[in-house]
């Protein structure tokens, strides 16, 4: 039997990236959680816009700390499993990606 894995499929939210996301962090995963932070930030105005740069620094860790707080999740500015889920799911659901047309 061969199973086929893929990095991501188009319209999907790519997967967690193994590892924490936290001060220091950087690269395309840490850039597309600060795009899907932002675009979530438009309807839930609490949370701050930041830049999408692929570099998480404090900026980044208070608007983590924000999202978590605003969706019941630990305080711990630090994207985790399930921060990074949530933050996925979130997305999905502000922007309608899943909705048929």
């Amino acid at each position: 039997m061969y199973i086929n894995e893929a990095e991501e499929i188009s319209g999907i939210p790519a997967s967690w990236p193994r590892e924490n996301l936290t001060i220091g962090s950087s690269g395309a995963k840490v850039r597309q959680m600060q795009e899907q932070l932002n675009r979530i930030a438009q309807v839930y105005t609490s949370i701050p816009r930041i830049s999408a740069d692929g570099s998480f620094g404090p900026a980044t860790r208070e608007a983590v700390m924000r999202f978590q707080s605003v969706f019941g999740l630990p305080q711990t500015g630090v994207v985790d499993y399930a921060t990074w889920y949530k933050i996925s799911e979130i997305f999905v659901g502000v922007t309608r990606i899943a909705e048929l047309n």
